[in-house]
């Protein structure tokens, strides 16, 4: 191919491992499909990472030996994460939000890629450290967010279904206690939906008391796979009593929702917890 520069070069580089995020590219390929020798591209991705870790957008690690290489790892700052929050709270918190029986519509944010991609990334860099093979979520609302979360760390995502689904195939089904409405309701995964002996993270939109995760927590235990973090988009602090879970990351809080007056209070959670994985 044409010889480019060296400035071409580096932002066709980082175009394509940004596209090929989380997976991990043979120097080789890079020196055939950008034509330049190895040690000039092992240069070239020393100059990127320094950039990645500068701008907060992620990292670069590197593989030694022959099936050895480079992989993008996506990312996000602490302060623009924290930014991204409190803007988002600030959206949430308006009266038109504010729907009949005391709920808070969350749907359309719920369905902008723009917004999902910052969210999957806040909750990849929290649970990242701990090494997930994969993320599990309940339909419906939570799939988005999970999805994205999934995309950011590399890893697949599975669906816990209300209910037994024939398509499904052989499932193991739960009962569980709804925290909210305290009434036992009915949960299902398909058995080839996972292998025993992994590490699953389960992401959800909304936590209330806590029941459902609690649910998918147990299913999981029936699948063998070992929890190693729970994070919510937005948990509910309006002196409900306890939670049946603990040691989650919830990225917002609602504590005011009033109806009648339509005030809606929606405060962002402190991110620090994110160096450590998001639990303490």
């Amino acid at each position: 191919m044409e010889k480019i520069k060296r400035t071409e070069r580096l932002v066709a580089i980082t175009q394509f491992l940004m596209d090929q995020a989380n997976q991990l590219i043979p120097l080789t390929i890079l020196a055939d499909r950008f034509g330049a020798a190895k040690s000039t591209i092992s240069e070239d991705l020393v100059v990127l990472k320094e950039i990645f870790i500068s701008t907060g957008q992620g990292g670069l690690e590197t593989v030694y030996g022959a099936a050895g290489g480079v992989r993008y790892v996506p990312g996000i700052s602490l302060g623009d994460a924290e930014e991204f929050l409190a803007n988002l709270a600030l959206r949430l918190s308006t009266k038109d939000r504010i729907l009949p029986g005391g709920f808070l519509y969350m749907t359309d944010l719920l369905s902008s890629p723009t917004l999902l991609r910052s969210l999957g990334l806040i909750f990849a860099g929290a649970f990242r450290v701990r090494k997930p093979d994969v993320v599990v979520t309940i339909e419906t609302k939570g799939i988005p967010l999970a999805l994205a979360t999934a995309e950011a760390l590399g890893v697949p995502m599975v669906v816990v279904r209300h209910g037994n689904k024939v398509t499904e195939g052989p499932s193991v089904v739960i009962n569980y206690l709804s925290g909210s409405s305290q009434r036992i309701q009915t949960m299902s995964l398909s058995r080839r939906s996972l292998a025993g002996r992994q590490r699953g993270v389960i992401i959800d939109d909304f936590l209330k008391a806590g029941g459902t995760v609690r649910g998918i927590t147990n299913l999981m235990t029936e699948f063998g796979v070992e929890v190693v973090g729970m994070g919510v988009l937005m948990e509910a602090s309006l002196d409900q009593g306890p939670k049946l879970v603990d040691k989650y990351l919830a990225l917002l809080r609602l504590t005011e929702l009033d109806y009648l007056s339509g005030k809606t209070t929606v405060t962002p959670n402190h991110l620090g917890l994110i160096a450590n994985g998001g639990i303490e």
